[in-house]
């Protein structure tokens, strides 16, 4: 498809308003170019935008806490002159026990545990430290002579080997296991064990006894060592980010249009030439900077046909259905948890009492089916922003696992039972918060497809796995932001380092898109 007839030229597009195309539009900015960035929606954010669920509700409709964005970016950005302000910081973590009182995960640890959290944290933090560089750096290239992929890859094995000998053959030898393991290996708690392993679990196809789910916890905390690590909460919601970040990347100059679904990359002479919209119109620019994921960026907007049959089978085959929901309850008061102290109801609640929990909620999903006694990460958000709610209501928003993103006999009927049982995993732990719903929404991983056109539904683009991370993310032939089409990149959370409300991919492209040669 030709570029002819394009209405309007800039030297970078870039699709999608979500939080990492913001970022990368901005940086593109600041870099000298000119800057259009398309959104499909009426409003930029993407899966982290605030909006209306129930009649005078706000919720953050997908992530709903910032902790992974690295502190330094939101500085060169300078988001906090643009708006951004937190309605709560260093938020606890509170782990809900199915029997015996809540336990914060920080404060609560008495006996052998307090010594093995304190020495487990210490080493699970250097590691943290060594990898958190790695995330803001573009992948190598495998099998490549060149001196720049050699050193990057060079440079790889120093951050391993300043760890010094013992951490790093300690670090070689958790690395492939699985999070079930190491937690058992350190700890007798079954509610520290628990609430331990669901950060590596959360948002992902992943069982606590699924290999590689040390990885996962690894990539989270590097991200939280480059961010400060603290649990946040924007004022406005995660919305309140995004809406700092569009401000930013209009001050450095970027064209931003809502409500401009995109319908196709053009291309011209085997190269990204431009965009045309769903309405029909073209506009022309040499680099075209995708933040959709992998699947609608090469199959949908590009089309097979520009691309060799090997990469399209890769790219059809790339693990990308999700497996969180989202629970969205307006309330009519504030909701009781059992033992939970008000400080703590400010922050995170997470409804995965043990291992074993966890593990019996991720077997249904093998199978097609939702989970019968769900894991769940809560936040009250009212607490620390009334603006969320009418006076004296509140909102109790939670991340869900495990709803597979086909159900066995379909979402169509099991959408409302699914619901229902979240509602009574939540009335266990907090009796007569079912009496006080007024309203309630969920979205499975095919409504977050269909809301937010992420393909699959999944949350990270892609699942984080050894055969889908750093240097072969998403697939093999575009782990490098770039990818086989030239003038096209990507930006969003389908590529290194991953998913998460960080902005690093979207920086990271963009650094790519500015050092390219002209």
């Amino acid at each position: 498809m030709g570029s002819q007839g394009a209405s309007t030229r800039y030297d970078c597009i870039v699709i999608g308003g979500g939080h990492n195309g913001l970022v990368c539009a901005a940086t593109l900015a600041r870099g000298g170019r000119s800057v259009l960035l398309l959104e499909a929606r009426s409003t930029v954010g993407g899966a982290a935008l605030t909006r209306e669920f129930a009649p005078g509700f706000q919720v953050s409709a997908c992530a709903h806490l910032v902790h992974l964005m690295p502190a330094e970016l939101i500085r060169q950005l300078q988001l906090g002159a643009h708006g951004l302000s937190w309605a709560a910081q260093s938020m606890p973590t509170t782990s809900l026990a199915e029997q015996g009182a809540p336990l914060d995960v920080a404060e609560d640890l008495a006996g052998p545990d307090a010594q093995s959290y304190r020495l487990y944290t210490a080493q699970m933090r250097r590691f943290a430290q060594a990898l958190g560089p790695l995330l803001s750096r573009v992948p190598p290239r495998l099998g490549t002579t060149d001196w720049k992929d050699l050193s990057a890859l060079l440079g790889l094995g120093w951050q391993i080997r300043k760890l010094g000998k013992r951490d790093m053959r300690e670090l070689l030898r958790i690395g492939g296991m699985n999070v079930h393991d190491l937690l058992e290996e350190h700890f007798e708690s079954s509610a520290l064990r628990g609430a331990l392993a669901f950060d590596a679990v959360l948002g992902t196809n992943f069982g606590p006894r699924s290999p590689g789910t040390v990885l996962t916890l690894l990539y989270r905390m590097a991200a939280e060592a480059a961010s400060g690590g603290a649990l946040s909460q924007p004022k406005g919601g995660v919305g309140g980010l995004c809406a700092a970040l569009a401000s930013a990347a209009s001050a450095a100059g970027v064209a931003i249009r809502t409500d401009a679904p995109v319908a196709h990359i053009l291309v011209d002479s085997d190269r990204a030439a431009g965009v045309q919209l769903e309405s029909g119109e073209r506009i022309a620019a040499p680099t075209v900077v995708s933040s959709a994921d992998p699947k609608t960026t090469f199959l949908q907007l590009l089309g097979a046909p520009h691309l060799d049959t090997g990469f399209v089978r890769r790219v059809k085959h790339l693990r990308s259905r999700g497996l969180a929901a989202k629970l969205h309850l307006a309330l009519d008061r504030l909701p009781q948890f059992a033992g939970v102290q008000a400080e703590a109801l400010r922050g995170r609640l997470l409804l995965a009492p043990s291992l074993e929990y966890l593990e019996r909620a991720f077997n249904h999903a093998k199978y097609g089916e939702y989970s019968s006694a769900p894991a769940m990460e809560i936040t009250v958000p009212t607490l620390n922003d009334a603006s969320l709610a009418p006076s004296g209501k509140h909102v109790l928003s939670a991340v869900v696992q495990y709803a597979p993103y086909e159900l066995k006999g379909g979402w169509q009927q099991g959408h409302p039972r699914f619901a229902e049982l979240c509602i009574d995993a939540l009335e266990r732990f907090a009796p007569g918060l079912e009496s006080s719903v007024i309203s309630a929404e969920l979205l499975t991983p095919l409504d977050i497809e269909r809301e937010f056109r992420i393909s699959g539904g999944h949350w990270h683009h892609g699942e984080l796995a050894f055969d889908q991370f750093f240097m072969v993310r998403p697939v093999p032939g575009a782990a490098q932001h770039r990818t086989p089409l030239a003038g096209l990149f990507l930006c969003g959370a389908g590529c290194h380092p991953g998913g998460g409300v960080m902005g690093i991919p979207g920086r990271n492209a963009a650094q790519q898109v500015l050092n390219q040669v002209a």
